[in-house]
This record gives structure tokens, C-alpha cells and sequence, in this order.
């Protein structure tokens, strides 16, 4: 078959004509939408790396936030068990004061306790002392014993000081004044007159005596004249051992 210049040559100018075409409103136009989707993938990319850098930086931010949360939380804890041992001793210190001072009143209270139960028994002993020597006095009381008695208060008062004897000196010779002379029995008449004459004797005068019996006295005698007395009796030796007991505790 023989070749046909014009035809090939109008297809050649046909082909021409389409690549012209195609170029012109097909491939420019898929290149440019080719370069722009290049471009928004590498921008997305772009974006996604900053995203991550970000992310890797906020990562390492907050690894570094957690390490100094981990080191103030550890030295938080260091200073809480340190204020805790200091506020632990300063308690045990508290207690142990406490119970110094609990037992330091406890003692003081046993030991007044104590005194005051010491107190109470020497107390209850020395009642019971003179009750019983009061008993014992007033079973071994008589005329003998209120004889003897006599006798050594009669020894007594005459030698008595004068710096004591100036009372009574003085009361016995105010108008009137007169000598009491109370005993726990009824004396002989020999020894009320011995006692008239021992006090008449010492006094430098002689006053009127009167005699009565006080069984109060248990044994002994008691001589007032005014507002003195001089006392030489079991009752009155008793009173003065309860006192001195009594000052003694």
C-alpha cells in the first residue's frame, strides 16, 4: 500500500495538535494540582515534625517536671520526717517532764500522805499514852502519893526564885487576898498547916488559906492566890506532856 504524504502529515499535525492539547488543559493542570498536593503533603509533614518536636519537647519538659516533682516530693518528705523526729523528741521530752513532775507529786503526795498518816498515828499513840497513863496515875493516886506530893511541892516552892515569887508576892498583898489551896484528896489538918506555914514562909507575910479538893487533879496540888497559881499535880503533868507532844508534831 502505497504512503499518502497528506495523510500522514495531517495526522502527524492531528497528534501535534493533541499533545498540544493535552499539555495545555490536561497535564499543566494535573502538574499543578500534583505540585500543590506536594506542597500541603510536605507542609502536613512539616506540621507533623514541629508536632512532634513539640511533643518530644513537651515529653522532655515534663520527664524533667516529673524528676523535680520527684526531688521536691522527696526532699518535702526529707523535712516532714525531720520536723516529725524534732516535734517526736520535743513530745517524748514534754512526756518525760510530765511524768517527772507526775512522779515528783505523786511523791510529795505519798510522802505528805505519809506525814499526815504518821502524824495521826503519833497522834492516836499519844492519846492513847496519856489515856493509859492517866489511867495508870489515877489507880496508883492516893494518900500516900498526895502525902509525897505534898511534900515536894512544899520543897519545891521554897526554892522557887524570887524573880517568880514577885507575882504572887504581889497579888498577896493586894486587900483581901487570900490562898487557895486545892488537892485531889481531903488533906490532914498537920499538913495543911504545914503548907500555911511553907507559904506564909516564903511570902514574907502570912494570908488566909483555904483548902478544897479538885479530883480533876488526879494527885497533887494546885495553889492560886489571885490570878497566880503554882500547880504540883499528875492532871497538870499530863497537860504538859500532851502540849509538848502536841508542839513536838
Amino acid at each position: 500500500m502505497p504512503l499518502d504524504w497528506t495523510t500522514f502529515t495531517l495526522e502527524i499535525i492531528n497528534f501535534l495538535a493533541l499533545v498540544w492539547i493535552l499539555k495545555r488543559f490536561l497535564y499543566q493542570p494535573v502538574l499543578e494540582t500534583l505540585a500543590r498536593r506536594r506542597a500541603g503533603i510536605e507542609r502536613t509533614l512539616a506540621e507533623a515534625r514541629q508536632a512532634e518536636e513539640r511533643a518530644a519537647a513537651l515529653k522532655t519538659q515534663f520527664e524533667n517536671r516529673l524528676a523535680d516533682w520527684d526531688q521536691e516530693r522527696a526532699a518535702a518528705r526529707a523535712r516532714l520526717e525531720a520536723e516529725l523526729a524534732v516535734e517526736r523528741t520535743r513530745q517524748m521530752q514534754t512526756l518525760a517532764k510530765a511524768l517527772v513532775e507526775e512522779r515528783e507529786r505523786n511523791r510529795a503526795q505519798e510522802a505528805h500522805r505519809q506525814q499526815d498518816l504518821r502524824r495521826e498515828l503519833e497522834t492516836q499513840a499519844l492519846v492513847q499514852a496519856r489515856a493509859f497513863a492517866t489511867r495508870l496515875l489515877s489507880r496508883l493516886a492516893g494518900l500516900e502519893l498526895e502525902a509525897r506530893l505534898v511534900d515536894v511541892f512544899i520543897e519545891d516552892f521554897s526554892r522557887l526564885p524570887d524573880e517568880r515569887l514577885a507575882g504572887l508576892r504581889a497579888a498577896a498583898q493586894t486587900p483581901g487576898a487570900r490562898a487557895i489551896v486545892a488537892s485531889a484528896f481531903a488533906l490532914p489538918e498537920s499538913q495543911r498547916q504545914h503548907l500555911a506555914a511553907a507559904i506564909a514562909a516564903r511570902l514574907g507575910l502570912r494570908l488566909p488559906v483555904a483548902f478544897t479538893e479538885d479530883s480533876r487533879l488526879i494527885s497533887g496540888l494546885q495553889v492560886s492566890v489571885g490570878p497566880w497559881q503554882l500547880n504540883l499535880s499528875l492532871a497538870d503533868e499530863l497537860a504538859l506532856f500532851a502540849a509538848a507532844s502536841n508542839h513536838a508534831g
